[in-house]
């Protein structure tokens, strides 16, 4: 169960991270791409904070979670100086990918049977969890 503190220092970062994400994509060439963050969760002692992106287009997804990652660093920073009247000390940010809505996509499709596993036998593959 989440304290509210946690939930206020998620709900800052989370506000504050899609300015800084979507500002850097844009600055750094990479027009097109929707960044979104879908949930923030602080640890209890405030120290991490997990960092869920939903990133548009999908197949962008991997080289925008790497790129982010290497710049965590200064992403921090950068959320440090726009929430330093609100917090103290700024968590460790952990960045993943959230592909809960690819999920709900693929669901969705083969409930409309436009994904046939016996039509298409490659797409049981896709379907092995990780």
């Amino acid at each position: 169960m989440e304290s509210n503190r946690q939930k206020k220092i998620a709900s800052v970062l989370q506000r504050d991270l899609v300015d800084v994400l979507q500002n850097a994509a844009t600055q750094g060439g990479m027009k097109g791409v929707i960044i979104s963050v879908t949930k923030v969760n602080v640890t209890v002692d405030l120290s991490i904070a997990k960092v869920y992106l939903s990133i548009f287009p999908v197949n962008k997804g991997k080289e925008l979670l790497e790129g982010i990652t290497s710049n965590a660093a200064l992403i921090k920073h950068e959320l440090a100086q726009r929430t330093k009247h609100q917090l103290r000390r700024m968590p460790q940010l952990a960045f993943y990918i959230d592909d809960s809505l690819e999920y709900i996509d693929q669901i969705d499709r083969s409930l409309k049977g436009l994904d046939n596993p016996l039509e298409d036998p490659d797409l049981l593959e896709k379907r092995k969890k990780k």
